[in-house]
């Protein structure tokens, strides 16, 4: 494996190359002259502290070359959330903390996941697309964190580049394309994002109904950005306090995003009820089946498909045929019409 190192300090890169000699071949630079023109390059591992202005510039101006490398490993500052949410920001594809072991990021490097990407896709095209919305959930993750403005037009665009995406090369190969190349909830929300499209698209919605669509589907989870990743990212069952603090996540994105006259009422409804059903079942508002509108309805199928089909470190990634059947057997919970719509999105698109 191809491996580059660009760090902001000589002595991190020294320490680095001690640690995979002997499993890769490495080059590196020094941040302040990266340029990352290699060609072939399988990863590369940046160690920058990310709390200094001048280093967020130097990665900003080499974005377009971290795009076209496969694994882009980040070390940061683990405890700070902001830091690990402006990694995701400037691209990474895995944040680790500054002081990885050996095996830990061993194991990313040479992490073999499942793949059946088409080879359209693995190029500019649809990795570049999947690395903007990663960027752009980041950015909105960052927003909330620092009670910002979240840019509205910025998720329009990356919204708008993941449906011509999955427009053009279809939906399998984004499920394949984002499983590879990101994780946790920023994989979670690309997921989601291309499998409302797709199902979108199956129904034959117009043009201002996809952008609704899309939009929701960006937005949904922005409330996870206050929950701890120790929650969010952890591996088994949630225990009750651990699972009624996620559970607070689609008020929270519904407050985050409420006072901003950009967000109509109908992606906020979504954000706020994705995890509503239709027997009243669901949180936060236990909503019954005539208070939710056909949008969340939609949004809430692609969700929970998303989330059985994705890619996580510790268990193996459902078949697509099989989270088909644990929909249908959601028997009062979710609208038996869209269900049966949704086949064709679930085992064939």
């Amino acid at each position: 494996m191809n491996v580059h190192l660009v760090g902001d300090d000589a002595t991190k890169l020294r320490a680095l190359r001690g640690m995979l000699e002997k499993h890769c071949t490495l080059t590196s630079e020094m941040l302040g002259d990266a340029r990352i023109t290699g060609r072939g390059i399988d990863a590369v591992v940046i160690a920058a502290d990310l709390r200094a202005v001048d280093n967020i510039t130097a990665l900003k101006e080499v974005s377009d070359q971290l795009a076209r490398v496969p694994k882009r490993i980040f070390l940061t500052n683990h405890k700070s959330r902001l830091s690990t949410v402006q990694a995701y920001a400037l691209g990474a594809t895995s944040v680790l903390s500054s002081t990885p072991s050996r095996n830990q990021l061993l194991n990313k490097l040479l992490d073999r996941r499942p793949s059946s990407v088409a080879p359209s896709l693995t190029q500019d095209g649809g990795r570049g697309a999947a690395f903007a919305g990663a960027a752009c959930i980041a950015s909105m993750f960052g927003a909330v964190l620092g009670e910002t403005e979240i840019d509205i037009e910025y998720t329009r665009r990356a919204g708008r580049r993941i449906a011509d995406t999955v427009a053009e090369y279809g939906l399998s190969d984004w499920l394949a394309t984002v499983r590879r190349h990101h994780e946790g909830t920023y994989q979670h929300c690309l997921l989601v994002t291309g499998v409302t499209v797709d199902f979108g698209l199956s129904l034959g919605v117009p043009n201002q109904d996809l952008e609704r669509l899309y939009m929701a589907a960006m937005f949904h989870d922005i409330g996870k950005a206050r929950i701890p990743l120790t929650i969010l990212d952890k591996p088994g069952r949630l225990d009750t306090d651990e699972r009624a603090l996620v559970e607070t996540h689609p008020v929270s994105g519904f407050n985050a995003l409420k006072n901003n006259p950009a967000i109509n009422a109908e992606i906020l409804d979504a954000v706020r009820h994705h995890h509503e059903f239709l027997d009243g079942s669901g949180y936060p508002d236990a909503l019954c089946a005539e208070s939710i509108p056909d949008l969340t309805r939609i949004l809430t199928i692609s969700d929970i498909f998303a989330a059985l089909i994705e890619y996580r470190s510790y268990k193996p990634v459902m078949p697509r045929e099989r989270a088909y059947e644990i929909l249908q057997g959601m028997v009062g919970k979710l609208e038996k019409p869209l269900v049966g719509a949704f086949r064709e999105v679930a085992l064939t698109r």
